[in-house]
């Protein structure tokens, strides 16, 4: 067996992580008044399909679109009310998508929940377990949203070493993963115990960046009575939270990008994907709601908030106090990953974790010069790869240089672009080529 005491990974940055701001505010829960809009795609894998008309009434936790597949996972509605329309409307991607709207009648009114079910460890339980993981609509809450249940089902279950449970919340200014750890930590040590049955030789592994001693503790303690589950402090540095560096960090195993955590013989879940499976299978409740962090310098009242799936982000800034002062930026997601967003009126879907508002914007505003060769880029890439030159191939729409020089192996993290004196746009031209390479691939 390989080491288990890296506790870090190659590579890396040390951004100012604004956490303050909102580690220490407590989640708090809201509740829309304005219609409610569920796009069909919130998950990796095919749409959703609607299975309401306009003018139904539903109730909160009521299905509103079923899978299309096995690639592909249901959306329930998190209020009462009516389906108002079915229709293409923006989304944080700034695309158009299908998606039902609900006029929100103020009610809550809430459907059955779902039968809890009692764990076990039998062929039936395992198959159950899956088909309720499916059916309450959970993809990972990191950002990936790839079908939980999907994950969750290998070929071989027996070869699985390790369940990871990725704490790390590397992403500056978010805070909600450390907010539900200290909140929640017996839902997650149990949402991690029924994942554990469905692998019966792996052990579970939390991993909390040391910046977090608090959450440490709290899930150390809490997980004095699983024998088989542990709870490590990694270094803090980003992107300690990606999938190939966290593995690399807890268990000294390697992947690359033609590899999956399977290959290691690993699965990787999200603090809160884990949260909300113990949420299905003990509470009974599909996904309906999820932790966001509101955040950044022009935030009046920065916070962590349970919203309802749908809600506008309009209304979840009006929950934080508003803006302090007219932001010059708007991310959804953090700093070095997120996605800067074309409005404010558009949902909160399965994926959002923090809405970032800052008052200037610096990176459109960076000048940028000529590579002055200094290094530092390749120093800080924890893919190991040559980010200036790999830029160079993509702006010269070079794929065979581009993938020679293993460029696939970019994890689009951004610490090129955050280290580069040349404020050069690294990760942004390199991640554009991967793009089309991975679709001409699909193709």
């Amino acid at each position: 067996m390989q080491t288990m005491a890296r506790r870090t990974f190659k590579g890396g940055v040390h951004p100012a992580d604004g956490k303050s701001l909102t580690q220490e505010a407590f989640i708090h829960r809201l509740r829309p008044t304005g219609d409610l809009v569920y796009p069909m795609q919130q998950h990796i894998g095919k749409p959703a399909k609607p299975i309401v008309a306009v003018g139904d009434r539903v109730l909160a936790r009521q299905k509103i679109a079923e899978a299309d597949g096995f690639m592909s996972v249901p959306i329930y509605a998190s209020v009462s009310g009516t389906v108002k329309a079915i229709e293409p409307r923006m989304t944080v991607s700034g695309n158009r998508v299908l998606s039902v709207v609900i006029e929100n009648d103020g009610q809550y009114e809430e459907a059955p929940k779902l039968p809890v079910l009692e764990p076990g460890t039998d062929a039936a339980w395992k198959e159950m377990l899956l088909s309720r993981i499916a059916e309450a609509g959970i993809v990972g809450m990191g950002g990936a949203c790839f079908p939980t249940h999907v994950k969750l089902a290998p070929k071989e279950p027996d070869q699985i070493d390790y369940v990871l449970v990725n704490g790390a919340e590397c992403e500056p200014y978010i805070t909600g993963d450390y907010r539900r750890m200290l909140e929640d930590p017996e839902g997650i040590l149990e949402g991690l115990h029924i994942i554990m049955t469905l692998f019966p030789n792996a052990k579970g592994i939390i991993g909390i960046e040391d910046n977090k001693p608090e959450a440490v503790r709290e899930l150390t303690e809490a997980a004095k009575d699983y024998a088989d589950i542990s709870v490590r402090s990694v270094k803090t540095k980003y992107p300690q939270g990606g999938e190939r560096t966290l593995i690399y960090a807890l268990t000294g195993r390697k992947i690359n990008s033609d590899m999956l955590p399977l290959d290691a013989r690993c699965i990787v879940c999200n603090v809160d994907t884990v949260y909300e499976i113990y949420r299905a299978v003990i509470k009974g409740r599909p996904l309906t709601k999820r932790v966001i962090t509101v955040t950044g310098d022009a935030i009046a009242e920065p916070g962590n908030f349970l919203v309802p799936l749908g809600m506008n982000h309009r209304e979840v800034v009006e929950a934080a106090g508003g803006f302090s002062e007219v932001p010059e930026k708007i991310i959804s997601g953090g700093p070095m990953m997120g996605t800067a967003m074309l409005a404010l009126d558009v949902p909160v879907e399965k994926g959002s974790s923090c809405l970032l508002c800052v008052k200037k914007d610096v990176v459109s505003t960076a000048t940028q010069t000529q590579c002055i060769n200094c290094g530092r880029c390749v120093q800080v890439c924890p893919g190991r790869v040559l980010p200036t030159r790999l830029a160079k191939a993509a702006r010269n729409h070079d794929e065979e240089t581009f993938i020679k020089l293993n460029g696939m192996e970019c994890c689009e993290c951004g610490c090129c672009s955050y280290i580069c004196p040349a404020k050069l746009d690294l990760t942004q031209t390199i991640k554009s080529m991967r793009k089309d390479i991975l679709g001409r691939r699909k193709k």
